[in-house]
């Protein structure tokens, strides 16, 4: 596996749905789901007594995968379990998500034990992570970062609910993601699954911050996140006629479209969401 993951699943990704990895009769439902990228988690779902059980039988599910995008939650760096779980993907086409990303080194001592580089989403779940975010997004090993807001409101002793004490940190992993080239950030879990009203505004709170995927936990939670990050037709059909308009724009040209300017960071925003409307 080379680099490519870095700009193609894990990149394009807007639903990332988590399995345990210790339920290895839920994987077919969840590979069937229709997730963007299904995650079989290595990390909290798995008490300590069944790690190697389940690291067995996800090292099984990857491989049956083929070309289905997945990627596997190992458990974090310094833990007891960590160097067991990149040793068993050693040799896999997957992604892998690294919780309680803080240090670039221990991403790069990831990178150089996996087949290829580039294939990395660092989960930012603390706030040494949070602080570290420009220098991890600029690591070369990683594609996309994530947002764990339940262990950082946590370690901030805040409700996990409360957008404004966690604004920060969202914020800050936006910026590190667009000043690194990154996909933008994949917002954290909404923890109640019966809760449709709380999920509509969780990814619509999500969206207007500029994030652009989620993580979920529950198969129905993934028809009304792909719904809402996808760009309506009134914003695909805007952007398809900027782009019609503006033909020379982007070498410094400008134009106007029903009254406004229409000039080059115009057109990259209609570009990409024309993109994301496909």
């Amino acid at each position: 596996m080379t680099g490519g993951y870095r700009g193609s699943a894990l990149g394009a990704a807007r639903t990332l749905l988590f399995v345990p990895g210790s339920r290895p009769d839920r994987f077919d439902k969840a590979f069937a789901a229709g997730a963007d990228l299904v995650v079989l988690d290595l990390e909290d779902a798995v008490g300590p007594d069944a790690k190697q059980e389940a690291r067995n039988d996800v090292v099984e599910a990857v491989r049956r995968a083929g070309r289905t995008p997945v990627a596997v939650r190992i458990n974090a760096p310094r833990t007891p379990w960590h160097d067991e779980d990149v040793d068993a993907l050693a040799g896999l086409e997957c992604g892998v998500m690294v919780p309680k990303a803080e240090s670039t080194a221990a991403l790069r001592a990831l990178a150089a034990r996996l087949p290829g580089a580039s294939r990395v989403i660092a989960l930012i779940e603390s706030a040494a992570g949070v602080l570290a975010a420009e220098d991890i997004a600029r690591s070369p090993e990683v594609a996309r970062l994530a947002f764990g807001s339940l262990d950082l409101a946590a370690e901030l002793n805040v409700d996990p609910d409360d957008r404004t004490a966690l604004l920060f940190a969202r914020m800050r992993l936006l910026f590190a993601s667009a000043a690194a080239g990154l996909a933008p950030p994949i917002d954290g879990v909404t923890a109640d699954v019966r809760d449709a009203q709380r999920l509509e505004s969780d990814v619509e709170y999500a969206k207007r911050l500029g994030y652009a995927a989620k993580l979920c936990i529950h198969p129905a939670q993934l028809a009304t996140v792909e719904r809402l990050f996808r760009p309506g037709a009134d914003e695909v059909a805007w952007a398809r006629r900027v782009l019609d308009a503006a033909a020379g724009v982007e070498d410094g040209g400008v134009v106007t479209l029903d009254g406004a300017m229409v000039d080059a960071p115009v057109v990259k925003r209609a570009r990409s969401i024309a993109m994301a409307g496909r």
